[in-house]
């Protein structure tokens, strides 16, 4: 209503009399009627919201969420008002939208890279199971080193051997150390004895120091003999078994080769357009990898077993020469070399407080 107002009065003629003077038109009454009431108006509306206003911030307090930034300048239109709260929000929801996507990427990639090696592991058992099927019922070609297959089947043959001595002395060394036992418990019984039995005095005491001579030399021979056999054992189930170890990984790289080639030869045999093509690039790629495997465990078995028949056969003759001479000086009364066999192979016996079962202990 003021804006047709303000646009009338705009387009008014003002007529001027013979002095000069504005002349009055019953228009500009009611211009200046209308203009004085829309001012009452304003003021009306104006002062009952800012005393609304007032009353809201008196209660309550400024309410930051509704804070505007104007833009323009002072005067400036509605468009140019942009609530901070609509700011804010728009920030903090992008940040978490960000944050969301990058956490959602790195997951989808994990998931990715855990589907993409349970494909490759699946791929690979697939052709493996084949090729191990393919050899065992006669189908399948098998690369086979005649002369490193026949060191392999030595040592296992050796292993199993070598386990048995390994059974047997620890046999001896537990029925020699009751042995052992019966023979320190049947000298103390004959030195209690010998001092309540006045009239068989001398025959208690010859025997009952027989018997301690004779534990000594015993507890001077087990001390020998539990040497031999940890050293056995140490070259049974850690030597050889490691060596054996990379043996199986040979032999699974061994049976990885062969079915990566036969893979390749099937694909060289097919049609050769493009799909085709691709796939025997992909082939030859996957065979020229395992093949470098196979060869590299090849030469590490290779190694391992010349060191392991040098390392088996200076260990059996010290441990074997050491078994000999403590036998032979025990069996025959012959204390002093006896322990001369014991300096030579620096064996060192547990002092004589020590459990009694310290021999088996240490199997």
């Amino acid at each position: 209503m003021t804006d047709s107002i303000m646009s009338k009065a705009a387009t008014m003629e003002i007529p001027i009399n013979s002095n000069g003077d504005t002349g009055t038109l019953p228009e500009d009454d009611s211009l200046e009627q209308a203009a004085k009431l829309q001012w009452s108006l304003d003021e009306k509306v104006g002062s009952s919201r800012g005393t609304r206003d007032l009353q809201q911030v008196m209660v309550s307090g400024p309410n930051l969420n509704e804070t505007s930034i104007v833009s323009g300048g002072y005067g400036g239109t509605a468009e140019g008002i942009i609530p901070t709260s609509s700011i804010k929000g728009s920030n903090m929801h992008h940040s978490s939208s960000n944050l969301s996507m990058t956490a959602e990427e790195a997951t989808r990639g994990v998931a990715v890279e855990k589907l993409e090696s349970v494909r490759k592991w699946g791929l690979n058992t697939y052709k493996c199971t084949k090729q191990m099927i393919s050899e065992r019922f006669g189908r399948g070609s098998r690369t086979v080193d005649l002369e490193l297959e026949a060191q392999i089947e030595v040592l296992r043959d050796t292993k199993r051997k070598y386990e048995n001595v390994l059974r047997l002395a620890r046999a001896l060394t537990n029925h020699f150390y009751n042995m052992v036992q019966t023979q320190h418990a049947l000298g103390d019984t004959f030195a209690d004895l010998s001092q309540k039995s006045p009239e068989l005095r001398d025959e208690f005491g010859y025997n009952a120091e027989t018997q301690k001579l004779l534990c000594k030399n015993g507890e001077n021979l087990l001390g020998a003999v539990n040497f031999f056999v940890s050293s056995i054992n140490t070259l049974v189930n850690k030597t050889m078994e490691d060596t054996l170890m990379t043996i199986k990984l040979y032999e699974n790289a061994r049976l990885e080769f062969d079915a990566y080639r036969s893979d390749l030869e099937e694909l060289s045999m097919g049609p050769r357009d493009a799909v085709a093509m691709a796939r025997i690039e992909a082939a030859q790629q996957q065979y020229q990898v395992h093949k470098e495997k196979y060869e590299r465990l090849r030469s590490d078995v290779t190694i391992k077993l010349k060191f392991l028949e040098e390392n088996k056969v200076k260990v059996m003759h010290k441990q074997l020469l050491l078994f000999h001479n403590a036998i032979s000086a025990y069996f025959a009364g012959n204390q002093q070399q006896l322990e001369q066999t014991l300096n030579q192979f620096n064996i060192k016996l547990r002092p004589p407080g020590a459990d009694k079962p310290s021999w088996l202990e240490e199997q």
